[in-house]
């Protein structure tokens, strides 16, 4: 009886081994005033991300997480969570795990901090976004075809979002995944006693670039909840993660 269970667990070892996460993803979600119903349906559409491509997350709402070993993960995603929320050591952590090669993933109101607070993070989000107006339906373009984060969207996508409207202050070069056309919407139409400009023909919603040692990949897509249960803004996401992780596919 004992020689069989052990040749029956013998069997099972090779499925586990193909079982085991190609890596691990840290994603940081932290509740805020405008930003607090998509928590749950995120979590579960991640967690089911992660099984179905085989990689480990681990999801948190806790910045004490950034004090322990970062180096331990892939990629971070901050998930509507802007760095601020981090504290002056675990922000001295986490660029010091940017400058070891660790690679970071910003969706949404995670691209949105106060101006000059963390330029180190401004910079490794590439853009500083001010006022923006208000969601709309609008036709998102590819700019970048060869990018992960594209392959599950169409050319022509019918999406309806906040697109932040953003400047560049530090002069960092991005390479623009993703660019709203602003003909599709209004993007003068915001709240009273603010003003929302257009940006014109280049106005990039994703893009990617590197920062430090580490490949970031930021879209600015993902205001509600409902978002996170869109198969082809999963799809967006899901390839942002990939890339962000492992930067596949070379090319």
């Amino acid at each position: 009886m004992i020689r069989l269970a052990i040749a029956f667990l013998a069997l099972l070892a090779p499925g586990t081994a193909w079982a085991q996460a190609q890596y691990k993803l840290l994603v940081l979600a932290i509740p805020n005033k405008y930003h607090y119903e998509y928590i749950p349906i995120a979590r579960d559409s991640l967690e089911h991300l992660a099984k179905l491509h085989a990689f480990e997350m681990v999801w948190t709402n806790k910045t004490e997480t950034f004090d322990g070993d970062l180096s331990q993960y892939a990629a971070v995603m901050f998930l509507n969570t802007p760095g601020e929320e981090l504290n002056p050591a675990q922000r001295a952590k986490f660029e010091a795990y940017m400058r070891g090669g660790g690679n970071a993933i910003v969706v949404h109101r995670a691209a949105i901090t106060p101006a000059g607070a963390w330029p180190w993070y401004e910079r490794l989000v590439g853009r500083r976004v001010g006022v923006h107006p208000m969601l709309q339906t609008g036709i998102i373009t590819i700019t970048d075809s060869g990018h992960p984060a594209t392959f599950g969207v169409p050319d022509r996508w019918i999406w309806s979002d906040e697109f932040y409207t953003t400047t560049n202050p530090y002069k960092v070069n991005i390479s623009t995944v993703l660019s709203v056309d602003e003909n599709s919407y209004d993007p003068r139409k915001i709240w009273p006693g603010q003003v929302s400009l257009p940006m014109g023909r280049d106005h990039p919603i994703a893009w990617h670039h590197d920062h430090e040692k580490g490949r970031v990949f930021v879209t600015t897509l993902g205001h509600n909840g409902e978002m996170y249960r869109d198969p082809q803004y999963l799809a967006h996401l899901m390839g942002g993660v990939w890339w962000a992780a492992t930067g596949m596919p070379r090319r």
